[in-house]
This record gives structure tokens, sequence and C-alpha cells, in this order.
């Protein structure tokens, strides 16, 4: 529940809150990567190929006609977004082994993870074939083109539970985004899990300057619900604090209130709300005294992710303290979800397509490229080995 008007109008007034170029440069954002807010998996999204249709027209064959395998469709999660859409963009432009940089190998460079694949087709055709696809040896066209749109964690689920996209993103798990049981979970939707997100939490520059580096999970606890209001309460200037939140809905939102509240329903007290993490950045970033979680791969300039206490344990910001939020014991620790799902035409699940997909991102290349490239936490190799057992047999 937002604070009363008033208060809120004050708040703006006195910190420089640029609403209006929030916006604008969330719509701008949004405008240049193609994406969609609210829609299914309809609209085009990211670097993704042309359009395609999500799970009512796939198939599970490889062969589906003259035109080819259907386009992989995903949505949801701006938080999964970076790692999905960086994905579909390397897969959509399906580069040669020669490259060095995208993909491949040459005289000057090699990817990461290079040494343990080592192969002479493109990237996709490479993926793809372990599947069955026909390779194509075409540069910018791969066996089946992907597109990845943007929106939230709870309508990503939504979509790929009405069969509007193949996958969809979530930073929260689906049993909070749809509200079902976890025996409901088992069985329709098969949980892909990519990478982690040490969901920092973070507040202004000025903030932080002022001293602001580190509070307990009490405190964070009790600004979330109204309890704390002025920053002088925990040891910053006599500055009232402007709370940010993700819109209710976004697995951010879901996540932090089980991590940090205790339930994925549990009450919050905010100024405003926003959908999508690069608009909390942009708030953070043009107020003087904010306080805001989001995911990792959005630090940036202008703001400050601080340490946190949970019960005697210190958790910062640094991979080389002792007590990181890169740790799994770290509270705030959450995977990353790429939903697939059970249905008649795929009883298991996971279709061939979009295994030979989500089989890249389980790679040490994957993990480097795509999750840890973009300020995310790599699965261990353990974990990798599960998220493979999930996908069908390779041919």
């Amino acid at each position: 529940m937002s604070r009363d008007s008033g208060r809120q109008a004050d708040a703006v007034s006195r910190r420089k809150y640029l609403l209006t170029s929030a916006a604008v440069g969330a719509a701008g954002l949004a405008g240049c990567s193609g994406t969609s807010d609210n829609s299914g998996g309809g609209g085009d999204g990211g670097d993704g190929g042309d359009g395609g249709s999500g799970n009512e027209d796939s198939s599970n064959t490889i062969d589906s006609g003259s035109s080819g395998p259907t386009t992989v469709t995903a949505e949801g999660s701006s938080t999964v977004y970076p790692i999905s859409n960086k994905g579909s963009s390397y897969w959509n432009s399906n580069s040669p082994a020669s490259d060095g940089e995208y993909w491949g190998s040459n005289d000057e460079t090699s990817v990461p993870g290079w040494d343990q694949i080592e192969t002479d087709q493109n990237i996709a055709d490479y993926f793809g074939s372990l599947y069955g696809f026909e390779p194509t040896g075409e540069r910018s066209n791969p066996p089946f083109a992907t597109r990845v749109a943007l929106s939230h964690s709870g309508t990503g689920c939504e979509a790929v539970r009405d069969g509007l996209v193949d996958i969809g993103n979530s930073s929260g798990p689906i049993t909070a985004e749809l509200d079902i049981s976890e025996e409901e979970r088992d069985e329709n939707y098969v949980d892909h899990v990519v990478g982690r997100d040490g969901q920092p939490v973070f507040v202004s520059q000025a903030i932080y300057d002022a001293g602001v580096e580190q509070l307990t999970g009490e405190q964070i606890r009790g600004i979330y619900q109204g309890e704390i209001t002025n920053w002088s309460e925990v040891g910053g200037p006599d500055q009232e604090i402007y709370v940010v939140g993700r819109a209710e809905g976004s697995g951010t939102d879901t996540s932090f209130r089980l991590n940090m509240l205790g339930d994925a329903d549990a009450p919050m007290d905010v100024d405003t709300r926003f959908g999508q993490n690069q608009q909390v950045q942009q708030v953070l970033q043009d107020n003087d005294n904010a306080i805001g979680y989001m995911a990792l791969a959005f630090s940036g300039s202008g703001i400050q992710a601080i340490a946190i206490d949970f019960e005697g344990t210190v958790f910062r910001p640094d991979p080389d303290a002792e007590n990181t939020i890169f740790d799994s014991e770290y509270p705030l620790n959450r995977d990353l979800h790429m939903y697939t799902r059970i249905n008649e035409e795929t009883p298991e699940g996971t279709d061939m397509r979009e295994a030979a997909f989500l089989n890249m991102f389980l790679t040490d290349f994957g993990q480097q490229v795509f999750v840890e490239d973009v300020n995310y936490i790599t699965l261990p190799t353990s974990d990798i080995e599960a998220e493979r057992e999930k996908l069908p047999d390779q041919v």
C-alpha cells in the first residue's frame, strides 16, 4: 500500500524526483529493444528474429513443414531478460566458428568455454544439431529463430500457462506468481534454472556518501513496512526516506517479500512502484535519498549497493569479502527461472526447439557469456548437470 498522496507530492518536490525523465528513459529502452510490457508473446521482443508462435503452434517434431520449425518465444521477468535476450541475440546471429569474439576461435581470441566445445559449426547450428536440427551454415540464419519479450515475472508465467509463449521467464517461483501448489507446478511445468541473482538493496549515492553503507535486515524490514521513515533513524541524514518498490506481480517483488519480509503477500509501505529494474535504477539515480531493491545486473553509477547484516553475519556487495551477496547463504539469493509447459503435445514439458535453446545456457560457454558477463551468479557444476537432466535426450 502506498503512503498518502500529500506526503508523496511533498517528497517529489523536495527531492528532484524526475518521474518524467524516468518514464521517457524506460520507454526509450523498451522501444529500442522492441519489448512488450503487459502483453503475451505476440509482440516483437529483444534482439530476437522474426515473429513466431508460442506453444499452441509448436511441434515436438523436427520437421514441421516447408516453413521449418517455429520460432521459440519467451517473455517475462526484466531480471531474467538480460540473460535470455543476450542468448537470443547470439542464437539469431548464428555466428561462425571463425568469429572468436561471439562464437568460436581465431588467431586473436576465443570465446569463454570454447575449449569444451571446439566445433566448426555456427553457434545455433551447433546447439540445434545436438537435438536433430539441420544446420544452415549461414550467419544470421539459424535453424529456427528465437524471440524474447520484456514484461514481468507474473506476466511471463501467465503467458506460458496460457500457451502464448514457449518459455516464461521469471525471477520468482511460479508457485508464488500463479498462486499454485508445488504439486500443480510439477504436474504442469518444467522449471529450468539458468543462473542466480544475489539481489542487492541499493540507496542513492548521496545517502551512501552520508554514511549509510550498511543496514540490518530488521532495519530494511522496518523501512519497507513503514516503521522507519527518516534516514536519521538508521545513522543517516535528517531526511525522509523515499521508498521505491517493484511492481506487484514482478518476480523481484515476490522474491523480496518472500526472502526479506517472510511472505509473498506481506504488506509493504512504499512511495512508488515500478514494473522494471531499469525504471527503479533510473529513479534511484535521479532521487537523492531513496532506497530500492532490484537485480544485481542493474548496478550502475549514482547508486550504491549496501552491506546487510542478517543476525550478525554481514553480507557485502564485494566478491572478495568474507561473506558476500554472491554466496548461496545470502538470504536474498534467488534462482532465475525459464519455465516450459507440460501439455498433450509435449508430455515431458520441453520440446526439441526449447531444449536446444535452453541447453546453450547450461554450458561453461553459456554460463560465462550469458550469466556471469551480465553480472549474475553462475550455477555450480552439480546444478548444471541436474538442469540438463530435465531436457530431452540429445540425438
